[in-house]
C-alpha cells in the first residue's frame, strides 16, 4: 500500500510538473489572435502589441549573444536588413516593427553601441588578412551570406521602431525562443525568430531559426508580406 501511494504521489507531482511547463508556454498559433504583451522600450515608453492594432505588425527576436562577451554579428547584420526593410515596406505595407531583446537596458545599450564596429568586422572578414584555411572559409562565407555593406557612425544608430526591453525574457520564454544553450553556446539568448501578424493581431506568418544563419531575408519577408497582407 505504501509503494502505491509513494506511486501515486510521484504521478501527481509528474502531472503538476509538466502543467506548469505546458501553461508557461504559449506558442503562437497561425491564423490566431497572438496574445497581446507590454514591455519597456529601449526609448522609455512602455509598448503594448495591442497598441498596433490596425497595423501589421512584424516581431523580430535576434538572438543576441553568440558566446559570453561576444554578439551575434548575424543579429547585428539582421538588424541592418530591418532597417532596409522598414523604410522600403512601412508605408506600402502599413508596416510596424517590434525588435524584442531578452536582456536588460544597459545590454541592449551595449548591442547598439557595438553596431559601427561589427559592421567593420564583417566587411574585414570578407577581406581577411591572412591566408589561412580558417580565414578564408569565414571569407567565402561573409561573401555569400553577408552581401550587403552597411556603414554606421558610433552614436548615430537609427532607432526608428521600439527595440522591447524583454529583461525577465517573459515573452521570449512563453514562444519557446530563449535558451541558455543553443547553436553550440552556453549562453543567455533567443532562438532567432520572425512573427507577421495582421492588422487585426491574427499571426499570418512565422519563421523560426534552425541555425543561427536560418533567417529569412528582406526580399523573402517582402514577398510574404505581398502574398499575405
Amino acid at each position: 500500500m505504501k509503494r502505491a501511494l509513494i506511486k501515486n504521489i510521484s504521478t501527481v507531482f509528474i502531472v503538476l510538473s509538466f502543467s506548469t511547463i505546458t501553461a508557461q508556454l504559449q506558442p503562437a498559433l497561425l491564423d490566431q489572435q497572438m496574445k497581446d504583451f507590454s514591455m519597456p522600450s529601449f526609448e522609455g515608453k512602455t509598448v503594448s502589441l495591442y497598441d498596433y492594432k490596425g497595423k501589421n505588425v512584424l516581431i523580430v527576436f535576434p538572438r543576441g549573444y553568440a558566446a559570453e562577451g561576444r554578439w551575434c554579428s548575424i543579429c547585428n547584420y539582421q538588424y541592418a536588413q530591418m532597417l532596409d526593410l522598414f523604410k522600403k515596406a512601412s508605408q506600402k505595407y502599413n508596416l510596424q516593427i517590434l525588435y524584442v531583446f531578452p536582456y536588460s537596458e544597459e545590454k541592449s545599450q551595449a548591442w547598439i553601441d557595438a553596431m559601427p564596429d561589427q559592421m567593420v568586422a564583417i566587411e574585414e572578414m570578407k577581406n581577411p588578412k591572412d591566408n589561412t584555411e580558417r580565414s578564408l572559409r569565414r571569407a567565402e562565407f561573409a561573401k555569400n551570406y553577408f552581401t550587403e555593406k552597411y556603414e554606421f557612425k558610433k552614436g548615430e544608430v537609427p532607432t526608428p521602431f521600439p527595440i522591447l526591453i524583454d529583461s525577465s525574457r517573459t515573452v521570449s520564454k512563453s514562444l519557446g525562443l530563449f535558451m541558455t544553450e543553443w547553436g553550440g553556446s552556453k549562453v543567455d539568448q533567443n532562438i532567432p525568430a520572425v512573427y507577421l501578424l495582421d492588422k487585426n493581431g491574427v499571426l499570418k506568418f512565422k519563421y523560426i531559426g534552425q541555425s543561427t544563419t536560418d533567417r529569412p531575408s528582406t526580399k523573402y519577408l517582402i514577398n510574404v508580406m505581398e502574398k499575405l497582407l
